[in-house]
């Protein structure tokens, strides 16, 4: 990976790190190729313990899991190896521009995590082909898992 440059990981490739899916070596050999700190956003961390709660719902996961999973996340962010940045107005105006010009499937919170990258100038990574692609479409740089 490119020494400078800053890499944003949405929830779709931040949760395959920490349990076991598809994607899970790839994102674990992205994320091990990277200085730290990785971006990630507070809607990330809502995002991701969201995801969290509806896979205990689902009973894909325990609940002794789901805690596992939280402490581990919680512990790596207090480590260094993301870094959370706020969504500013700058981010809410640029989604509401794109998701009014009705050119892409953006939804509101993926909409969201591409106005962070675009107004911050980081690469968006994702496992979310949609949103790749709508990242492409509106010029954010994206890599896609």
């Amino acid at each position: 990976m490119n020494e400078g440059k800053k890499y944003y990981f949405d929830t779709s490739a931040i949760l395959p790190y920490y349990r076991q899916e598809d994607k899970s070596d790839l994102v674990e050999k992205m994320l091990c190729s990277l200085r730290p700190p990785v971006i990630i956003s507070d809607l990330s961390r809502v995002e991701f313990v969201s995801a969290i709660a509806r896979l205990v719902r689902m009973a894909e996961i325990t609940e002794p899991q789901a805690n596992l999973i939280d402490n581990m996340f919680t512990a790596d962010n207090r480590a260094g190896l993301f870094m959370r940045k706020s969504l500013g107005p700058l981010c809410y105006q640029q989604a509401e521009k794109w998701i009014s010009a009705r050119k892409t499937s953006l939804r509101t919170l993926d909409a969201l995590h591409l106005a962070c990258c675009l107004t911050s100038m980081i690469t968006m990574v994702t496992c979310n082909n949609i949103l790749h692609q709508s990242a492409e479409i509106l010029g954010v740089p994206s890599l896609l898992i």
